[in-house]
């Protein structure tokens, strides 16, 4: 197997384990993983909890499709942005955890001093202002914050982890839900600090979503 599709399988493989552990949901969420000068990422509209190798495709920097036509995630641009203002990362995830998400959608911050291993593995996080989805704005605020850490909370959206490896950026994810839960459990911080979009917000997203 050459190295393009045994990275395709594990991107797929990633993908099936994030829902498996609930960190998205069927239709939420994208990996994407470098490949020389070319990015390989998940497809939009497919279960996540069956995905397969052959399903993932290939963009060029440029958001260009590359070999087989797929239907890329409308984040491809942003997972684009954070390779280009970072060289040094080679995987992207992005998911929509339940506890992380609920600091996202409050204002509030998740610590991650209270445990030793969430510290090593995941410093200080980002925020990134909501955007949004799919749209240009939002690549630019999330390139601004991957610019700051390895870990970034999507205001009124989700999360997203970088690595230099699959495995990493996967791992990143699930520390920082840990990290979130522990956040929650020691400061119970959310009751009457949500923060829900507003009428424009939820229009635009009627707009260009739901027809």
């Amino acid at each position: 197997m050459d190295s393009t599709k045994f990275l395709c399988k594990d991107i797929a493989y990633f993908m099936r384990r994030l829902y498996k552990c609930g960190l998205t949901t069927t239709s939420g969420g994208n990996i994407s993983a470098r490949c020389e000068d070319n990015v390989l990422i998940t497809p939009s509209a497919t279960d996540k909890a069956r995905m397969k190798g052959k399903q993932v495709g290939v963009l060029d920097m440029d958001c260009n499709i590359v070999g087989e036509k797929f239907k890329p995630t409308i984040e491809s641009r942003m997972h684009l942005e954070i390779y280009k203002r970072r060289p040094d990362v080679t995987a992207i995830v992005h998911a929509h955890p339940v506890t992380a998400g609920a600091f996202a959608a409050s204002g509030r911050d998740i610590a991650t001093d209270y445990l030793a291993e969430a510290y090593v593995i995941l410093g200080e996080l980002a925020y990134a202002e909501y955007r949004c989805q799919g749209t240009e704005e939002l690549a630019q605020v999330v390139g601004d914050a991957a610019e700051k850490s390895d870990c970034i909370v999507m205001r009124n959206h989700g999360i997203i982890a970088l690595g230099t490896s699959l495995l990493q950026a996967f791992d990143r994810m699930e520390v920082l839900e840990n990290a979130a839960k522990t956040t929650l459990f020691v400061e119970g911080p959310l009751i009457g600090h949500g923060v829900r979009l507003d009428k424009a917000k939820t229009e635009e997203l009627a707009r260009k979503f739901r027809h």
